[in-house]
């Protein structure tokens, strides 16, 4: 069986830790499961002799980490088209259509991006759990563009830690409702869960910190088209976010993105958005470009993305209209 090896030094500032404490600190990506099993299975050593979870870290140890590189098993792969813009034997980076759910869950087994990946791929990182194989972030299912994927837990690993630390530049294109007052802005409030419907994200003080920067490229009749940067990646950030500011993604469903905006408009205007609801039922929201630097080579990359036919259509017959 294939392994990789990962090795990290314990900073000189790092104060007295357990072991499997301070790998669940620097490898936010790992699950403490993983992290254990590892320690467990003698594949973590310090300064190259097996050790224990309970092992106090000392500045200057040399911390290594060695990850079996298993096949996933328990998903049916799936020979499904991918739209592949570039792979080497470490990672692939996919442009995913929109209507594409990512990865298995209940009521949605099969049909993935990850049951397709299973079928293209020999092998896919184990970071993320068994469902979730290869996925260093995700997109929402009505949310098309670029994804990286990495192939092996190290690549993984380093990629994970690059998000972590605002490294990785996203950059997104939405249509929102409404024109904005401030034409950029950069918006900062905590996500978490909501108590009462466990598929909405609300913003809660005591939530996850999440940094959105937003900027106007133009403005439409009745909305505007946006580019965005994410500073962190939580679950349906952008879309909480507009909505938080009166401006939410244009046909969200979950976030008041189609019907809601209806209210008082005269018969011209209800028009116009009642054909781009019906047109265009997908919340206008695309990952247009991605950048990192090669957890493996070192090299920076950059990877760009056209705007989705339903998306540039929605913006013609927006920008043609002088309601």
């Amino acid at each position: 069986m294939q392994e990789d090896l990962l090795e990290m030094i314990v900073p000189e500032n790092q104060g007295k830790m357990r072991l499997d404490l301070f790998l669940c600190a620097h490898l936010p990506s790992v699950t403490r499961a993983k992290i254990k099993n590892l320690i467990d299975e003698g594949k973590v050593q310090i300064n190259n002799k097996p050790t224990k979870a309970g092992h106090l870290v000392r500045p200057g140890e040399v911390v290594s980490i060695i990850f079996p590189q298993v096949r996933q098993t328990t998903l049916e792969p799936e020979d499904i088209p991918l739209n592949i813009i570039f792979e080497d034997e470490h990672l692939l980076i996919v442009n995913k259509q929109p209507g594409m759910v990512v990865h298995p869950a209940y009521g949605n087994m099969k049909g993935t991006l990850v049951n397709a990946l299973l079928a293209h791929c020999n092998t896919l990182s184990d970071v993320s759990g068994a469902t979730r194989p290869g996925l260093v972030h995700r997109l929402d299912k009505d949310t098309s563009g670029l994804l990286v994927i990495a192939k092996d837990d190290v690549t993984h690993v380093g990629l994970s830690r690059q998000l972590s630390a605002h490294k990785m530049d996203r950059e997104y294109r939405a249509i929102v409702w409404w024109h904005l007052k401030e034409k950029q802005g950069r918006i900062e409030a905590s996500l978490a869960r909501s108590p009462k419907d466990r598929t909405r994200m609300i913003i809660d003080p005591d939530g996850k910190p999440a940094v959105t920067h937003y900027q106007v490229l133009e403005e439409l009749a009745l909305t505007s088209y946006l580019k965005l940067n994410l500073e962190t990646g939580r679950t349906h950030q952008i879309r909480v976010h507009m909505a938080s500011l009166g401006h939410p993604v244009l046909s969200d469903q979950i976030y008041g993105g189609r019907g809601k905006q209806l209210a008082g408009m005269n018969s011209e205007r209800t028009k116009l958005i009642t054909r781009i609801l019906k047109e265009f039922p997908r919340q206008m929201l695309h990952a247009k470009s991605l950048a990192f630097i090669h957890p493996i080579t070192k090299q920076l990359l950059n990877f760009d993305s056209e705007i989705p036919q339903d998306m540039q259509q929605c913006l013609e017959i927006l920008r043609s209209s002088n309601v």
